[in-house]
């Protein structure tokens, strides 16, 4: 049984959510131990328990320790069975990082298998569900991964109460993923999300993050979308798309923090990977890395930062796999190829 620290260097939930993945996909028996020991509520939240009991269910694992606050289980898959799914965070935890679990144990599925989960789509410390549906999904769609995602309602903290789809369907064949040089990056897109708030506020939004993209030539499309929820929130999402590679941004909205600056800061934010000459976004390579990994080897990109978060992903990627990363530093970017 290999076993996995799971205080080890960034230290937060994603060891034990990506860990469990690696083992299902591996038939590699793990025990975790030290799980979020460094929190300061340490162990497993909601939102790790129920990805953890979606892919439990998903490969029939026998689990030992799978409970809320727990610091330590041992978890043996066995293969994944295609079907549907259903699961209720019971709170504002972040869907989508239940479903990015839920997708790297189960994207090698034989037939379509759905996942049904009700929760918070878009909340702190989390990818946001646009960021998810329109950076990240087609992003892996690159390498071949085939997933149709469909959001039914947003869900906000406190309450969360969002609901949304993913199926994945059966992968044919994965290619391996080449940016390795910068791009000439011509558009933004984005959706601006608000639940119970006045519509003035997704229209500030907009106009600042469109000021901040014409100064940089950037042509804009960026749609408002307002519906009713459980709570109230809101926040933006931008990407940029060009060659092989999509950037994106995502920022909540704060109670303390206007509308125009929310706009700003995520347009910013875009054209500070974009001026970089990144080819992934800093927060999409975290994402991105298992998946460079399970292709086939030699994938490239450029990133503009490597975040502990990452750092953390590369060792425990290493605790399953005979894999190596150049980590070389070129001008205002950074090389990573997977060997």
């Amino acid at each position: 049984m290999l076993l996995i620290d799971g205080s080890y260097g960034e230290g937060g939930g994603q060891i034990a959510r990506t860990a469990i993945a690696f083992s299902v996909l591996t038939k590699q028996p793990i025990q975790i131990t030290n799980i979020r020991a460094h929190r300061p509520i340490p162990g497993l939240r909601p939102q790790h328990y129920t990805t953890l009991s979606c892919i439990q269910a998903m490969c029939d694992a026998e689990v030992d320790g799978l409970s809320v606050n727990s610091t330590s289980l041992t978890f043996t898959p066995h293969d994944i069975k295609p079907g549907t799914y259903s699961f209720d965070i019971g709170t504002a935890g972040s869907m989508t990082l239940v479903f990015q679990a839920c997708l790297l144990s189960a994207f090698n599925t034989t037939a379509p298998l759905t996942i049904r989960l009700r929760g918070g789509t878009d909340v702190r410390w989390a990818p946001s569900w646009d960021y998810f549906a329109h950076v990240f999904l087609p992003l892996i769609s690159r390498i071949g991964i085939k997933t149709e995602a469909q959001l039914i309602k947003r869900g906000y903290y406190p309450t969360g109460g969002g609901e949304a789809v993913l199926t994945i369907h059966p992968v044919e064949q994965l290619f391996s993923f080449h940016a390795e040089e910068p791009q000439s990056f011509h558009d933004m897109n984005g959706i601006i999300h608000l639940a119970n708030l006045p519509e003035h506020i997704g229209t500030r939004m907009k106009h600042a993050a469109i000021k901040i993209a014409m100064k940089h030539n950037l042509r804009s499309v960026l749609h408002v979308d307002a519906a009713p929820s459980s709570s109230s929130g809101t926040g933006i999402t931008l990407w940029s798309a060009s060659g092989p590679t999509i950037l994106g941004s995502t920022i909540l909205g704060e109670k303390n923090i206007s509308a125009e600056a929310v706009g700003e800061n995520a347009a910013k934010q875009l054209i500070q990977e974009i001026t970089s000459g990144a080819t992934v976004d800093r927060y999409a390579i975290d994402q991105l890395i298992p998946y460079l990994v399970l292709a086939p080897k030699g994938s490239v990109c450029l990133i503009r930062e490597l975040s502990n978060h990452t750092k953390t992903n590369m060792w425990l990627i290493k605790q399953f796999f005979n894999v190596d990363f150049e980590v070389t530093q070129q001008q205002d970017v950074i090389r990573i190829v997977v060997k």
